[in-house]
């Protein structure tokens, strides 16, 4: 069962995490791409890395549901190496949901589709965005590396 779970968290964390970050990654230099050309294709490109990241956002709930059921299994719920993972996932998804997301959303002047979308540069909420987006990314950098070495797990090869 042990196996199981952690495939299934490795393959939600594969599935899901990667997805965000590299959509969330491209976000801001599609969104000035947008501004400077105005055509709807660019325009529809910000909205579906809008898309990407929200959705992914919800689907990637399941890696910390299949990484608790994981840990508990293997019996490291207390190591110190899950309980920092633990908190940079946690500070991962606040700053993905209350940071990045907003952003976003603000930048596409809150509209859900590509008809009629006007993407607004604002160079102060874009400057934020890019480096949210970046402490995202380096957080789940953080995260994945503590999940490999596990520094004082008595599991680690």
């Amino acid at each position: 069962m042990t196996k199981a779970l952690l495939a299934i968290h490795v393959l939600a964390a594969i599935i899901a995490i990667g997805p965000v970050t590299v959509a969330a990654s491209m976000f801001p230099a599609a969104t000035r791409r947008a501004s400077e050309t105005g055509a709807d294709p660019d325009h529809a490109v910000v909205a579906a890395l809008h898309r990407i990241c929200r959705v992914y956002a919800v689907i990637g709930l399941a890696v910390p549901v299949f990484g608790f059921g994981t840990a508990s299994s293997l019996g490291v719920l207390g190591d110190a190496w899950l309980i920092a993972s633990i908190l940079l996932t946690a500070a991962a998804a606040a700053v993905l949901g209350f940071a990045v997301l907003p952003r976003q959303a603000a930048l596409l002047g809150g509209a859900n589709s590509a008809a009629g979308l006007k993407v607004r540069i604002e160079a102060r909420t874009l400057t934020q965005l890019t480096m949210y987006t970046g402490v995202f990314n380096l957080l789940w950098v953080i995260v994945t590396v503590l999940m490999i070495v596990r520094p004082g797990s008595t599991t680690a090869a």
